[in-house]
């Protein structure tokens, strides 16, 4: 019974099938062709004329034709379908209520323990495909179970909007490809900020699920495997997101996936910042390393310093420090 979904019964969709095939047709010719007695087909086509799919034809009496298919059962689909689609919200809510309830009686309910490198690596991917709104993360040096730039489902979330807010450690940006892997993400929505450093590793989903570690643990590749926690609605999981926000408010933005744009008010006319001296401007006031910034950059030491000595000649300043202050100051990042 494929038209079961627009609400149609066997019976009916098999009548309905017939007289699409006759274009007009009475009830003895849709029995005829369908194997039943005419007197149960009047019933059927009765049924479908008070559905809409089917009318009688004017000035032939007992002829029936078909309603369009289009016309007739893709307004009954998108109710159907819409029906389907406010049903699931309630589902989703009561589900969270029954949970939450659950979890007042049930401490289990309330925090999952996933050992393993691949277990956690489908949790976080679970968390994510099934966020709504925003998923937020601390990003520390030393992956445990997702390498830097291997994350493809944040791409999946934020292209359907969920939005991304990362902090990450300063160490973070001296692993292997680390500085393009952000700035793909940059670039692709995600919102990044940098600090000298995190307590822990953290991914929250919609403020309603957290991820993070019981024991430290050592990188992927190790002797120990990971042990995290999933934790749901509860006053631990209000505590994370406070510490996830006060280290938000201090940290440091990173623009590292941005276009040109033009120098500040001291530079000379017609001077631009490249994408190039935005980004080297935004790690150096991230605090990263030259070494780092240089391979990230695919630069020379010597050129990274020459370059960073003329953009502080371009804002007259004399120290490293005044040239971060004034890259903030004039939004040159």
């Amino acid at each position: 019974m494929a038209l079961e979904a627009a609400g149609l019964t066997g019976d009916e969709e098999a009548g309905y099938r017939a007289l699409v095939a006759l274009t007009v047709g009475s009830a003895e010719d849709v029995a005829a062709r369908v194997g039943r007695g005419a007197a149960e087909m009047r019933g059927v086509l009765a049924s479908l004329e008070g559905k809409g799919l089917v009318g009688t034809v004017p000035d032939r009496p007992g002829r029936f034709a078909p309603v369009a298919p289009d016309v007739a059962l893709l307004p009954r689909l998108r109710q159907r379908a819409e029906a389907i689609d406010r049903a699931r919200t309630e589902l989703a809510e009561l589900t969270e209520v029954y949970r939450g309830n659950i979890r007042r009686r049930n401490a289990d309910q309330l925090i999952e323990v996933i050992t393993g490198a691949e277990a956690l690596r489908l949790r976080l991917r679970e968390l994510q495909d099934q966020a709504r709104h925003e998923m937020v993360w601390f990003c520390k040096a030393e992956y445990v179970a997702m390498p830097s730039g291997s994350n493809r489902a944040e791409y999946d979330a934020l292209a359907r909007g969920v939005r991304y807010r990362v902090v990450y450690e300063r160490a973070f940006f001296d692993g292997p490809g680390a500085v393009g892997n952000v700035a793909d993400g940059v670039r692709a929505g995600e919102i990044a900020r940098t600090v000298p450093a995190l307590p822990l590793r953290l991914a929250i989903a919609d403020g309603s699920a957290a991820v993070c570690p019981l024991v430290p643990g050592g990188p992927a590749g190790g002797d120990e495997e990971p042990t995290a926690a999933l934790v749901r609605s509860s006053s631990l999981l209000d505590a994370l997101v406070a510490l996830f926000e006060r280290y938000w408010e201090s940290a440091v933005p990173l623009h590292v996936g941005g276009g040109e744009a033009p120098a500040p008010h001291a530079a000379e006319e017609g001077q631009v910042l490249s994408a190039a001296d935005r980004q080297l401007l935004s790690l150096l006031v991230g605090g990263v390393t030259d070494k780092a910034i240089a391979s990230q950059m695919g630069l020379s030491r010597r050129t990274l310093q020459r370059r960073v000595h003329q953009l502080m000649e371009l804002a007259g300043a004399d120290t490293r420090m005044q040239l971060a202050w004034t890259a903030a100051r004039q939004d040159w990042i």
